[in-house]
């Protein structure tokens, strides 16, 4: 506990001193593999997950004139780190700086602020996207929206300048937008959760936090081969060319207290390799003391992966999905964590190589402003052994 409070103690320091700071003239880094957070080709292989350290943001922390909270995505290019909130009202990414090492992380200090711009120019409208995965591409952000499916507002992925422009809207096919139909097309808060660019940097993954209706039912308790399709966008073309299928974990634990809401879902993927990819496993229950979070990550190989994006449905159909090996699971962990607890985790990305050469990992919990009850902005830092 004296260590995470010391940790708070600088962090306000050093927010101070940030937002003054400006991410502008920052000299990049030209090795392609720190640009994009990728393995070296001679090391393509990840053998385990080692947990280092935790660092939690202060509830309630205000710089530029926003809460800082919401965290639902992170990146890190160009020793510049990037997250989006998912604040509704006023879509935003930051930029930091994250002081890291192989004993822990030191500090973080907000640089700077950027709001989200439609295509006219102005400011995203508020109420109108779900902010959830960011990525650094090609000297541009991407990141996705889940829309709200209920009211008919569509997801997207969209690619901006570092300054917030409106860029491009990749196309989406007809499965993917919102409908009145109870047998086709996304669930509400189920869509494109996760986004990573591709390992060949010429296009984007973004997969589905949840099945579409029409490919299986979603997870409960019991095993219910629930399916997501992670689809590969072109980004010259902006158009999706190839789909995956990955098969979810059931739900983890029951909920509890007599309350009832349970899911399980993926919140973020990571192209670390050719055909290779982290994929971070959210389940959720409520009426848990710790969080209700189960998460962990596997690490996926698409290589005799079947493109079914010529697939209307999966159900009945023929087809090979990725495979899955579990790399971490957070309750080997949670004793390390604050209170026990492991919060919303959202958002996951390789990080500067540490002293001894290994890669970090480090990921990100959304949470929620607080809004259904306290919750942590909770960094969690990872080493990557291969």
């Amino acid at each position: 506990m004296n260590r995470i409070m010391i940790k708070l103690c600088a962090f306000a320091v050093l927010l101070a001193v940030g937002s003054c700071g400006s991410v502008e003239g920052q000299e990049k880094n030209e090795n392609p593999n720190q640009e994009t957070n990728q393995l070296s080709e001679e090391h393509q292989t990840i053998t385990q997950l080692r947990f280092i350290d935790e660092y939690i943001i202060p509830d309630g922390t205000v710089f530029q004139n926003t809460i800082v909270g919401g965290i639902s995505g992170i990146d890190y290019a160009n020793n510049t780190w990037y997250m989006i909130s998912d604040d509704r009202i006023a879509p935003r990414f930051y930029t930091a700086a994250i002081a890291l090492s192989s004993e822990g992380i030191a500090a973080i200090n907000f640089t700077g602020i950027t709001n989200f711009k439609d295509a006219n120019g102005a400011n995203v409208k508020e109420s109108i996207t779900d902010p959830e995965a960011i990525r650094y591409g090609h000297e541009n952000i991407v990141w996705t929206s889940e829309g709200n499916i209920d009211k008919g507002i569509a997801p997207f992925l969209r690619t901006a300048s570092l300054d917030g422009t409106f860029v491009s809207e990749a196309t989406l096919p007809e499965r993917y937008m919102p409908n009145a139909a109870s047998t086709f097309g996304p669930r509400q808060n189920g869509v494109f959760e996760g986004l990573c660019v591709s390992y060949d940097r010429e296009g984007y993954w973004v997969s589905m936090e949840l099945p579409l209706k029409q490919d299986s039912e979603v997870p409960t308790l019991e095993d219910t081969d629930a399916k997501i399709r992670i689809a590969y966008i072109n980004k010259a073309t902006n158009a999706f060319e190839k789909e995956i299928v990955y098969d979810l974990d059931p739900v983890a634990r029951p909920a509890l207290l007599g309350t009832t809401f349970e899911v399980n879902g993926v919140a973020e993927l990571f192209a670390y390799a050719e055909n290779k990819f982290l994929v971070l496993e959210r389940s959720f229950s409520t009426g848990y003391l710790d969080g209700g979070n189960t998460i962990k990550i596997y690490d996926v190989d698409a290589t005799n992966a079947t493109d079914v994006s010529g697939l209307a449905s999966l159900k009945g159909a023929e087809y090979t999905e990725v495979s899955k090996t579990l790399l971490l699971d957070f309750e080997t962990i949670r004793s390390e964590l604050t209170g026990g607890i492991i919060d919303n985790i959202e958002g996951i990305t390789f990080g500067p190589l540490l002293e001894n050469g290994n890669r970090s990992l480090v990921l990100v919990a959304d949470n929620n402003f607080s809004f259904f009850g306290p919750q942590l902005n909770q960094f969690i830092l990872l080493e990557i052994e291969q």
